[in-house]
């Protein structure tokens, strides 16, 4: 029996590994998926810490952590791909952008207060502080990755 060559990944001939739009949405998933595993284990640590303690997941929990932030990041590898046209003066605005919404973000984090006791409030603040840093400059990175010789060769 013969092997079919006629459609394998990376092929000169295959467009749709090669084009912009299909690697920037992938780049864009690729990081969430990382950035999902990153902030899954920074929760675990930051909710198991002695000094922290339990506290509520009403609000940031596994499952909002992980759909969210791969939903996310396609919607962001979307925007990426979209910015590309611009050239790399549009990709440096894109990452300016979400460095921007990244400090807005921290400080909007810091001031939601979901509970009345305000060390739950000191403790939630932390944690979605640092999802929102974890989140925002793998955006802002995303043009840096995508650029990435290696990346491409041997991710996407």
């Amino acid at each position: 029996m013969e092997i079919d060559h006629s459609s394998q990944v990376g092929d000169e001939m295959d467009y749709t590994t090669n084009s912009p739009f299909v690697k920037s949405l992938m780049t864009g998933l690729a990081i969430g998926v990382s950035d999902t595993i990153l902030s899954l284990l920074f929760n675990l640590f930051y909710r198991h810490d002695a000094t922290s303690g339990y506290f509520s997941s009403d609000y940031v929990s596994v499952s909002s952590i992980i759909f969210g932030i791969n939903i996310l990041f396609v919607v962001i590898g979307l925007l990426f791909a979209a910015v590309q046209g611009g050239g790399r003066l549009a990709e440096w605005v894109f990452s300016l952008v979400f460095l921007v919404l990244t400090i807005v973000g921290v400080i909007a984090a810091m001031g939601v207060h979901p509970w009345a006791d305000p060390l739950q409030n000191n403790r939630f603040h932390g944690l979605l502080a640092g999802l929102v840093i974890i989140v925002g400059v793998s955006a802002a990175l995303l043009p840096v990755i995508y650029h990435n010789r290696k990346f491409r060769q041997y991710v996407l």
